[in-house]
């Protein structure tokens, strides 16, 4: 089988493509990489001439100023333009977000029918694995303890850091969005923080686990024998998105409380190949708050047998069946994280055994081939 992957943000399409490889399907992957993080692709679109010379970065300003044009999103536009003629032959299309080309609606539509029409044969999915409309439109009635949009629906001045969520509200986005759902076969979801808005706003889809290629990412068991390592990885486009002044309050307190017991690593708006391996040496991994089960980065830290702070809510335990943590609920209330922080360094058996627990879920539940395989089924 013959499969175009179209989108990456966080290495979901690419752990897809090695599971499919394994299957013996023959995969491709485009995509802009997604900024500074980097990600491997077969077909680039990542901008260059708008972001990488001085002149040309002036000039988009100054049009986007004037004008409200943003010639990055008209870049990748050409760029995936370009692209096509390669894009031919395909089985089976995969897009990673009604929004996947990240250029501007119109053109997105006119590029996807392109692409579709070039290839007759094949059926296309859409997979919901972050902000989409459906799935905002749901937080925005603030009927959930806390979502990613709770910063904003608690203090409204906070739009513009908001743009890139809100703007799937916005009638060009959501007419994308619902062409798209007229193409598509089948829509997916990655896990419970998509599955649960969705089927509320009445979708049928299909709940399928993040691919986690733990082949790649070798165990390593957390034995404490010296201090207990913190680590904290910050994107600042998503900074308030994942609460992550939660993180840095507590940190504030647990340097005072235990100053000879723990370190504490740092790290912001790093490649994905540098930040894969810059929570190595660390025991404790604090994700993201506002989630009910795990994104891409917990997992990939949760397999390495971290000690996870991330989605882990009571919804996630019911849905897998666990009696036990495999990782820690990040709830946005610094006492709670103090507390919980507090237990794992008084308690380093608990770092061990909750990472060990952790390796073990994502190679039951998440392992790439096995996913790969339900892709497959569900897409027919």
């Amino acid at each position: 089988m013959k499969i175009l992957l179209v989108g990456e943000y966080s290495r979901l399409h690419n752990s897809l493509k090695e599971g499919l490889t394994a299957l013996g399907h023959q995969v491709t992957l485009v995509g802009s990489g997604d900024n500074f993080k980097n990600y491997a692709v077969d077909y680039s679109i990542r901008t260059s001439w708008t972001t990488r010379y001085w002149f040309p970065r002036k000039l988009k300003n100054v049009i986007f100023r004037f004008t409200g044009l943003n010639l990055e999103m008209t870049e990748r536009a050409i760029r995936f333009y370009l692209v096509t003629p390669q894009l031919k032959g395909f089985d089976h299309i995969q897009l990673i977000n009604s929004d996947a080309l990240e250029t501007h609606p119109y053109w997105s539509q006119k590029l996807y029918q392109k692409l579709f029409s070039q290839n007759p044969e094949a059926t296309v999915s859409l997979l919901v694995c972050g902000d989409e409309t459906p799935v905002n439109d749901y937080l925005l009635q603030d009927k959930l303890k806390y979502s990613v949009l709770t910063p904003y629906l608690k203090d409204r001045s906070l739009e513009l850091q908001f743009e890139y969520s809100l703007k799937y509200t916005y009638p060009k986005y959501r007419k994308l969005f619902n062409w798209v759902f007229e193409q598509c076969k089948t829509v997916l979801v990655s896990d419970l923080d998509y599955k649960i808005p969705m089927e509320t706003m009445g979708y049928t889809v299909a709940f399928i686990p993040n691919p986690i290629n733990s082949d790649m990412i070798p165990f390593q068991s957390n034995i404490i024998t010296d201090k207990i390592v913190i680590f904290l990885g910050i994107n600042r486009l998503s900074y308030i998105k994942k609460g992550i002044s939660y993180f840095e309050k507590a940190l504030e307190i647990i340097q005072k409380k235990y100053p000879n017991q723990i370190e504490v690593i740092v790290t912001e708006n790093v490649p994905y190949a540098v930040y894969i391996n810059s929570y190595n040496k660390a025991h404790i991994v604090l994700d993201q708050i506002y989630g009910f089960d795990q994104g891409y980065n917990a997992l990939e830290a949760m397999a390495k047998g971290k000690v996870v702070f991330t989605g882990a809510e009571t919804e996630f335990y019911d849905h897998y069946k666990l009696t036990e943590k495999v990782a820690i609920n990040a709830v946005p209330d610094v006492k709670v994280l103090v507390s919980e922080l507090s237990f794992l360094i008084e308690n380093p058996d608990e770092i061990t055994a909750i990472g060990q627990r952790a390796r073990q879920f994502i190679e039951k539940e998440h392992y790439y081939i096995p996913i790969a395989e339900t892709y497959l089924k569900t897409w027919h």
